[in-house]
């Protein structure tokens, strides 16, 4: 596909702007004026709608293709939330004024939605406190890193390590260690985490465990309560990370359970789809040891029904974001969850559940599933018996993107040889899951007698077999004068 510059036409023109009464020259410095015109495309207006028309048909999303992304649930985004978030009342909002003096006044429907918001999170999570403000789920993880960092450190007590199971999410380890903590990596037992095991490596040194739960096989830690006395008899935290929350929504409340912080990820669970680093939101809930430490400000409805900023909390962790997070996504995850209600965050549950279950039977006699037992959301495959025969995991991903579908996370978790995570959320229908099923045997097959149409793929999509690695660390998006004149 040719580039604008190389669509370029001399002469041809979208618009016929009037002329400038007076030139830019007389308005900016002399050094600063520009000698000659920029080496612009010229093109018609029906040129350049056609051309990002064009472009935006040969991407990938959540509105137009099957999106089987594991571990990062890229749900469904109900349009009306956009109008939701689009509202003038919101956009119009400048964040500084509730901070102004009497600005909380004219700010009073954004801090309600804040303060409401935080409200439902604690219902649904069963935890005492929220932060809204993170901005993304890892964001959220090093918030919960810092409160248990306060939290140890209020209490005098002598804590060095974080205890983080294979089975977590692989930003874990790193929130932990950016906090100060030593990361100690405990191996799972059939996919789980195993009493007998994790208490080979509690001592009093222990500050938290950080688990995934259900972790990322798509397995629920059906040893829960004992790892909780565990980790708490040593005065240990236990640290929920809730980024897989949409497999429990609704049936379990991970703070009656025993945790002390939770992250969410308001963009997988509620409505906003993610990717390509935003939008996030990654809020925060603590337990009642916790909630002094919770980041300022924090809004606070006051006794005569009236919200505002609330900064008087000597023992908190102080600010993590600007503002109060990212807004956007709160009023599209508030108005998510009172649209769909208890029964239909429930619900919302139990289909994101059944459609894994079902993908994972109808693939289980064509490939290896190394945890085939029921899994929640998500389940992994590993593709190593077709590595045998050249073709690999990444091979068959990039496969399935000739079919149409995006492809499932490849390689994570580590503990599965030749990975490929799928989730396919609950918002997807029995068809598009028996297209995605009968696309997979196809390439499946493939693999075994003709490797080669596995690992040339893709073949019909306008970019190729990519090295991704240099095409993250080099991008080269620069276009110069001269390769446009090579271009005609």
């Amino acid at each position: 596909m040719k580039t604008l510059f190389e669509q370029s036409v001399p002469g041809r023109k979208g618009v016929m702007p009037e002329a400038p009464q007076t030139s830019a020259a007389d308005h900016i410095p002399a050094e600063f004026v520009r000698q000659s015109p920029p080496a612009l495309p010229e093109l018609g207006e029906l040129d350049v709608v056609r051309h990002f028309t064009r472009l935006s048909r040969q991407n990938f999303g959540v509105d137009s293709n099957f999106y089987p992304l594991g571990s990062c649930t890229m749900k469904y985004n109900p349009k009306f939330l956009e109008d939701i978030a689009s509202l003038p009342g919101f956009t119009r909002l400048h964040p500084l004024i509730p901070q102004l003096q009497g600005g909380g006044q004219l700010t009073q429907g954004a801090l309600e939605v804040i303060y409401h918001l935080e409200s439902l999170l604690q219902e649904i999570t069963g935890m005492a406190g929220y932060t809204l403000q993170p901005l993304a789920g890892a964001h959220g993880e090093l918030t919960g890193a810092m409160l248990i960092a306060a939290y140890h450190k209020d209490k005098g007590n002598r804590k060095t390590k974080v205890l983080v199971p294979d089975s977590a999410h692989g930003t874990n380890p790193a929130s932990a260690a950016i906090a100060g903590y030593d990361v100690v990596n405990v191996p799972s037992k059939d996919g789980i985490i195993d009493p007998e095991v994790l208490q080979e490596y509690v001592d009093d040194e222990v500050a938290a465990l950080m688990m995934t739960c259900p972790n990322t096989l798509g397995l629920f830690e059906s040893h829960l309560p004992r790892i909780v006395e565990m980790i708490h008899g040593v005065d240990g935290l236990l640290y929920y990370d809730g980024a897989n929350l949409n497999a429990i929504m609704g049936k379990l409340r991970v703070g009656d359970a025993g945790f002390d912080v939770v992250h969410l990820n308001l963009h997988k669970t509620f409505g906003t789809p993610h990717g390509s680093g935003g939008p996030g939101s990654g809020p925060v809930g603590v337990s009642e040891k916790l909630l002094d430490f919770l980041p300022i400000s924090r809004v606070v409805k006051l006794e005569d029904g009236q919200y505002c900023l609330d900064y008087d909390y000597p023992k908190s962790i102080g600010y993590i974001a600007p503002f109060y997070g990212n807004f956007a996504v709160m009023l599209k995850a508030y108005a998510y969850i009172l649209r769909l209600g208890r029964q239909g965050l429930v619900r919302a549950s139990e289909n994101a559940v059944l459609a894994a279950n079902y993908l994972r039977k109808r693939l289980e006699d064509h490939l290896e599933i190394p945890y085939n037992r029921i899994c929640m959301h998500e389940f992994v495959i590993s593709a190593a018996q077709q590595a045998e025969q050249g073709v690999r995991a990444i091979d068959i991903a990039k496969a399935l993107l000739d079919k149409g579908h995006y492809a499932p996370t490849v390689y994570f978790p580590l503990i599965v040889k030749e990975c490929l995570m799928v989730e396919p959320t609950e918002t997807e229908s029995k068809a598009t899951l028996d297209q995605f099923v009968e696309d997979l045997i196809d390439i499946v097959q493939r693999a075994a007698g003709e490797p080669e149409s596995v690992t040339h793929a893709p073949q019909n999509l306008p970019v190729k077999r990519l090295d991704e690695v240099l095409a993250a660390r080099a991008m080269d998006l620069v276009h110069t004068e001269s390769s446009a004149d090579a271009a005609k």
